[in-house]
């Protein structure tokens, strides 16, 4: 007599088998995760670094054509500061105007073109960023711009043209200590210059 034989059974996987695979496929997928933000934060600092040296070289523009316009007067006029970005643009004091900045670039941090205006009377003296954002560069600053170290935002960073002076403001018009801009007379001296 022949014994029956029990039918075969598909082997059938085992639990911990499929477990394995599934637990590697959520471990990639986290891991894939995680390196996409990573370069999302690299870009981001990158780009970042790219819009402040982009801000340095626009409020660089800003103090040279306010100096140059402080400067370029007609003779027998007296020296002053201008009294709105646009008239760096088309500077009406000589019969064909003068054009001391290219174009009114917009603040490269915040995208706008609302400057922040430091101002003796009705009269620009320099502008900056209206961002509260922390800058990434905090040292390396030209020796224009070393004031700008160790600030905590880029409203800090106040690009101003101070007549006799070759540095920039010690400090910002945001804070609290600002020191008072030179007395200016109406023509946009300073008291240091009359004598």
């Amino acid at each position: 007599m022949r014994q029956a034989r029990a039918p075969r059974r598909r082997p059938v996987p085992r639990r911990s088998a499929r477990g394995a695979v599934l637990l590697a496929f959520l471990l990639a997928i986290a891991l894939a995760g995680l390196a996409s933000m990573a370069a999302v934060d690299v870009w981001s600092m990158t780009r970042q670094r790219e819009r402040e040296t982009q801000l340095l070289f626009v409020g660089d523009q800003y103090r040279a054509a306010i100096r140059d316009y402080y400067y370029g007067g007609p003779s027998g006029a007296g020296r002053a500061l201008p009294t709105s970005l646009e008239t760096l643009l088309d500077d009406d004091r000589y019969p064909v105007p003068v054009h001391h900045l290219r174009r009114l670039y917009p603040d490269p941090i915040t995208g706008s073109d609302d400057w922040g205006l430091l101002m003796v009377g009705d009269r620009i003296m320099g502008v900056y960023s209206k961002s509260e954002a922390q800058p990434i560069k905090q040292a390396g600053f030209a020796p224009i711009d070393v004031t700008f170290a160790e600030k905590t935002s880029y409203r800090d960073w106040v690009f101003a043209f101070v007549p006799g002076r070759r540095q920039a403001l010690p400090t910002t018009p945001a804070s609290p200590g600002t020191p008072a801009p030179p007395a200016t007379d109406s023509h946009g001296q300073t008291s240091r210059e009359q004598k």
